[in-house]
């Protein structure tokens, strides 16, 4: 008898990599500046303040 684990082939949900997650994150950076926020500020966000404060880019302030 087979486990799930034996069959499972990650085809339908393929996983997520470090270099894309990367690449996401120096995007968002790119935006945020274009936005108008300063560099050393954007330098200094998390991951997840940056995700924030793109959901509403007309309310970021300079």
């Amino acid at each position: 008898m087979t486990t799930k684990a034996d069959r499972h082939h990650p085809t339908t949900r393929p996983k997520k990599s470090e270099a894309e997650k990367r690449a996401r994150q120096n995007v968002h950076r790119k935006r945020l500046v274009a936005l108008g926020l300063p560099e050393e500020k954007v330098k200094k966000l998390t991951a997840k303040d940056m995700r924030t404060l793109l959901r509403r880019p007309k309310k970021i302030k300079v």
